[in-house]
């Protein structure tokens, strides 16, 4: 499967939340897209309200399966909540890292800035958006891509500050993660535990 460039807003309204940030096609279609999506629908299994949440997660992150399956499989062989432990892998990904850091206004947008190398990561250029970012790992803007206006006017409009694990220096245009974000830290609508028992089955 190709990573998804089509409609966005007729994913968040598959799934009836803002997954690419603010939607006014939610507030006007609050039902799902196609000819059915106004009409009552049959009650959905178990399997597929799991499911469901799956491709949530997938496309909120804009991870593959294969890509999604390699970190359940990282989650589970961890001790602790293989939910909160998957959500925690998926937010130490660079591009959301990026994303987080407020360097780019969209998850898709900081993908693209890492892949076009853009982004440094302890002063080296690095173009892999799934690189698992380390607290010991500083990141930064390449020094001739500081005055891209993407950047800059992203960083005009976000603020850091609003997660407690990152840590942004406004001067140096560099950041870092402080410690591994708590369950009540990542804003995601994401119910990790259906995600879970579906891999489970």
């Amino acid at each position: 499967m190709a990573r998804y460039r089509g409609p966005k807003a007729k994913i968040a309204r598959r799934f009836n939340d803002p997954i690419f940030g603010h939607s006014k096609a939610l507030q006007k279609k609050a039902y799902p897209p196609g000819q059915h999506g106004r009409s009552r629908r049959r009650k959905q299994s178990e399997y597929a309200i799991q499911l469901m949440e799956k491709q949530k997660a997938k496309y909120t992150y804009g991870v593959l399966e294969k890509q999604f399956a390699n970190l359940f499989d990282k989650a589970s062989a961890k001790s602790g909540i293989t939910g909160e432990i998957l959500l925690q892998l998926l937010e130490a990904r660079l591009d959301n890292i990026v994303f987080r850091l407020g360097i780019a206004p969209t998850r898709r947008a900081a993908r693209q800035l890492v892949s076009h190398k853009h982004i440094t990561i302890n002063g080296e250029v690095l173009n892999i958006p799934s690189y698992q970012v380390k607290s010991t790992d500083v990141i930064g803007v390449r020094e001739k891509s500081k005055s891209l206006e993407l950047i800059t006017d992203s960083l005009g409009a976000n603020s850091v500050q609003k997660y407690p694990w990152l840590e942004w220096n406004k001067s140096e245009m560099t950041g870092s993660v402080i410690n591994t974000p708590a369950r009540e830290d990542i804003p995601e609508n994401i119910k990790e535990q259906l995600i879970v028992e579906l891999y489970s089955k």
